[in-house]
């Protein structure tokens, strides 16, 4: 997908936020929070013990002296017996209930665990748009809590063109299109169902989001070989690895895009898909900051859930002596706000 890319990075105490925005609108979010449990990421390289070998799975269950094994995938001849140490290269983040994929490397000596950390946060940015400066403070804030709405959100009004609807189910990525013209024919569902394709692609990699990707488009299903070709261009930054089946007599066009990242909803929020009280708390730290610049005296006091407030006493101990946290009993988890003492 051509156009201009722009970089930002925000950072705040716990927590820093990557952002690609692509021709304004968000494209990447890369969240990275301290103290936060171990887990393998993307390009990390790891030692691990083979714990059993699957012949469904075509390779073998890793232990990488975490709580959950990674899958390894033995080809080009390669033969292992249970208990044999390996090094290996994460080519995909755990989601929900499913380990790392990792990537073999070689035979290892030694006990499991991380050998080398996943390139920085500035790096991988940067990686996105090698030429472009990355931005701070209050702009790069701005585009990260943009992107972090637009990740959260599932309905999607797009500036020109269709409203998408995209949701995750079990084994499926579901997209579906719907026009917001009713008495568009023809050459305007054409265009539509174009738009539909390129913006698809930028939002799931916003999110995350890889596997089966199944897109409900508008209307008759015409001139499927433009329609192929803006897929192809719309996930050629997501290569190698895309498949694109093509456009079915129903109008469905299907498109698999590689795993590599876990979903940041999962990073955002628990299983009951609320906010989690990590994310609500790094909200009220940010809150707490921007009054803090608006008022460069006040003594400012956060009021949270408990389970809110305790995240965030920490991190609101980073901002300095006039900022504290103070947990309400009976206050839901999704609302904060800030007193003066």
């Amino acid at each position: 997908m051509s156009g201009v890319r722009k970089l930002y990075l925000d950072t705040s105490p716990g927590e820093r936020r990557g952002v690609v925005l692509l021709d304004g609108c968000p494209e990447r979010l890369i969240i990275e929070r301290s103290g936060e449990p171990l887990r393998p990421r993307t390009g990390e390289v790891w030692r691990g013990r083979i714990r059993s070998l699957s012949r469904a799975f075509r390779g073998a269950f890793v232990d990488l002296g975490l709580e959950r094994d990674g899958l390894m995938k033995l080809e080009g001849g390669h033969s292992f017996s249970e208990g044999a140490a390996v090094e290996v290269q994460v080519a995909a983040e755990g989601r929900e209930d499913k380990g790392a994929t990792l990537r073999l490397i070689g035979p290892a000596q030694g006990a499991p665990g991380r050998l080398a950390e996943a390139p920085s946060l500035e790096s991988r940015l940067q990686a996105f748009a090698p030429d472009a400066e990355i931005k701070r403070s209050e702009i790069a804030r701005e585009a990260a809590d943009l992107a972090e709405d637009v990740v959260l959100a599932t309905r999607h009004m797009l500036t020109r063109g269709p409203i998408l609807t995209i949701e995750r189910a079990r084994g499926m990525i579901a997209v579906d299109t719907d026009m917001t013209d009713a008495r568009a024919t023809g050459k305007g569902i054409l265009e539509a169902n174009l738009v539909a394709v390129r913006e698809t692609a930028r939002l799931v990699r916003l999110k995350g989001l890889g596997g089966l990707l199944v897109l409900d488009l508008a209307g008759p299903a015409r001139e499927h070989a433009r329609l192929l070709a803006a897929a192809k261009e719309a996930f050629a930054a997501d290569e190698p690895g895309v498949v694109i089946a093509g456009v079915s007599r129903l109008g469905v066009l299907e498109i698999a895009r590689p795993w590599r990242e876990r979903p940041l909803i999962e990073t955002l929020t628990d299983r009951d898909g609320r906010l989690s009280a990590r994310s609500m708390a790094q909200r009220l730290v940010r809150e707490l900051e921007a009054e803090g610049r608006a008022d460069p005296g006040a003594r400012l006091v956060g009021l949270a859930a408990p389970d809110v407030a305790e995240a965030a006493g920490p991190l609101v101990a980073e901002l300095g002596p006039r900022f504290s946290v103070a947990a309400e009993l009976g206050r839901d988890r999704m609302s904060t706000d800030i007193r003066r003492p």
